[in-house]
């Protein structure tokens, strides 16, 4: 039986009432005791009591208080230990109303098996349990490669099963494997070599390399120089290898690199790992929204996610900010310049270019997604109140002052809507004014649709600085739409994106998918008034042509044009030819009449 409001409110206060002041961790439950959302907390009692000590702006925050009914808490020393906690508890109930984190299964891995006599090799389901695994590897490339380059210097056996007592096959004759079939290797040599494999995935290389050299020198006091030289081979190969694959200064070792990217349905948490200044280890986990997160948070879960994939983190970890928890024996800091700053950039990179792969997927499915999506950033980004499902967008052109025209373009959804193309031609304006022929071509464009009763843009862009933007808008004011119609202005030289009213540009990432969809819209109306334009000038050409000629009138021209479809294909035909249009006398002026031009 539901209890009543009064009485779960009681309960509830009672509970808030008698919480401690620590870190730790606090479940939701529902009325069927079921644990509905898990939480960290530095501090237990401010945090769960803000759930009910004010109103929340998101509907799903509403709507997870209006279904608490319990609330339990358990007490840890530290907000990091809060972190891990709460990431283990989310996995053991998998809350409705908690993020979800997204695997990536993509990478492939290297997997070393725990046998008498190991393999390794290249895996996409990897078994943790039963195999040493390593990686993942963004880069299959580069997977094969260090692949190729360890069996290059130990061989290991190949064959999916292990019969002892056989005869060496292909592969030892080939050097590709020394035959533990047979006993043509020790068991402790086998494993002395798995042992370096080990440590090479691990990313110290120049650990082996130094133990080789060392190996190298006793053999060569040994007087066994064949050895030493065999030795001496796999060293270059290795040096080979680790010059090739040392991202930045190889003296940056044992360094952990994360970064965080976000979109309104997820955040994109990348992890690299870093030895002796290669990237060993690389690996983006995906979080999706449920509840209001902030950045700081979303980061540390998909930290504390890696921490439970790859084992403990190094003591020395790149964040793109410095986040207020702290976490004892751990150092963080953002870098500025230099070959750590490029490690954090890259990892950046990564996190944005998996956000974008995620997406592009999901707009295979659905291509409607894509265009909501991005109009939903470019809202964001301009500041808008409504999506900017309708835009309309504006530009001028003249020929030094001359033919002065203005095009309009439409987009519908992100998608060009030709058929509401428009061009005007210029009635008030005389000679190159940018500025009032916007304002009459605004102006004449809205009193239009008013007068019709058509629906209004969401946005109005004007092809033009600050100047053509304020022109714009005062023909809005002037109509009473200023408040009804978001306009922006967009530079041509530089692309900056202005608002009425602000001094400084917008600052929007040039490379984003809004300002995209901006230039496109840039470029659609550029062309189209280009075009306009130009069969303008060429039409005033050929009409001039023709309009020098005198007794020449326009029914004549017409009979020409629509006949020869040129100037140039009159001017090339014989008299009789144009004759045949006109008659004789007129042809003989034409033809008299363009010799003379």
């Amino acid at each position: 039986m539901n209890s009543s409001p009064t009485k779960v409110r009681s309960n509830i206060q009672l509970i808030l009432s008698t919480l401690p002041t620590k870190p730790g961790v606090y479940r939701h439950l529902d009325e069927n005791g079921k644990v509905i959302y898990v939480g960290k907390a530095k501090n237990l009692k401010r945090r769960v009591s803000s759930y009910f000590n004010k109103n929340h702006d998101s509907a799903k925050v509403r709507v997870l208080v209006s279904k608490i009914r319990d609330i339990q808490v358990t007490v840890v020393d530290t907000e990091w230990e809060a972190l891990l906690l709460e990431n283990t508890l989310i996995k053991e109930y998998k809350p409705k109303y908690n993020i979800l984190l997204k695997d990536d299964k993509t990478y492939p891995w290297i997997a070393v098996t725990k046998e008498e006599f190991p393999k390794v090799f290249a895996t996409r389901s990897p078994d943790h349990q039963r195999q040493e695994t390593f990686g993942p590897y963004a880069s299959v490339r580069y997977m094969n490669t260090l692949l190729e380059t360890v069996f290059e210097i130990f061989p290991v056996r190949r064959c999916k099963i292990l019969h002892l007592g056989q005869r060496p096959c292909l592969q030892y004759q080939l050097k590709k494997c020394p035959a533990p079939c047979a006993e043509m290797i020790s068991k402790e040599e086998y494993q002395a070599n798995i042992k370096k494999i080990i440590e090479i995935l691990k990313g110290n290389s120049n650990l082996i390399i130094k133990q080789l050299q060392a190996e190298m020198m006793a053999c060569a006091e040994r007087w066994e120089f064949e050895k030493a030289q065999e030795i001496k081979q796999k060293v270059e190969i290795l040096t080979q290898f680790r010059g090739k694959s040392v991202v930045v200064n190889p003296e940056i070792t044992q360094l952990d690199v994360f970064s965080i990217v976000e979109d309104e349905q997820s955040a994109y948490v990348n992890f690299m790992r870093v030895m002796e200044g290669a990237v060993i280890q690389s690996y983006t986990i995906e979080i999706a929204h449920k509840l209001d997160k902030t950045k700081e948070e979303l980061l540390f879960l998909g930290m504390v996610e890696m921490r439970e994939r790859f084992g403990e983190l190094f003591p020395n970890i790149l964040l793109p900010f410095l986040p207020e928890t702290e976490v004892e024996g751990h150092s963080f800091s953002v870098p500025q310049r230099g070959d750590k700053k490029k490690l954090l950039e890259l990892s950046l990179k990564n996190a944005f270019n998996f956000m974008s792969e995620k997406n592009r997927r999901r707009d295979l499915v659905n291509p409607e997604r894509r265009s909501q999506r991005v109009l939903t950033q470019l809202q964001k980004d301009l500041g808008m109140s409504v999506l900017p499902r309708h835009i309309e967008c504006f530009d001028n052109s003249n020929t030094q002052g001359c033919e002065p025209v203005s095009a309009m373009v439409c987009f519908i959804d992100g998608k060009p809507a030709k058929k509401e193309y428009r061009h005007f031609n210029v009635k008030t304006v005389v000679g190159a004014d940018d500025f009032a022929t916007m304002e009459e071509v605004i102006t004449r464009r809205y009193s239009r649709l008013l007068a019709e009763a058509k629906p209004l843009p969401d946005l109005i862009v004007i092809d033009g600085g600050k100047g053509q933007l304020n022109a714009a808008y005062r023909s809005l004011q002037a109509l009473g739409l200023a408040d009804k119609i978001f306009m922006v202005g967009i530079a041509e030289r530089l692309e900056d994106i202005y608002r009425v009213g602000d001094d400084l540009p917008l600052y929007i990432d040039k490379k984003s998918e809004a300002q995209k969809l901006l230039q496109r819209v840039r470029d659609a109306v550029h062309d189209f008034g280009i075009a306009h334009h130009r069969k303008r000038r060429a039409k005033k050409s050929i009409e001039s042509q023709l309009d020098g000629i005198p007794g020449i009138g326009k029914v004549l021209k017409t009979k020409l044009l629509q006949h020869f479809k040129s100037v140039k294909r009159i001017s090339e035909a014989s008299e009789e030819e144009i004759a045949k249009v006109i008659g004789p006398a007129k042809a003989k002026i034409v033809v008299e009449g363009l010799l003379s031009l």
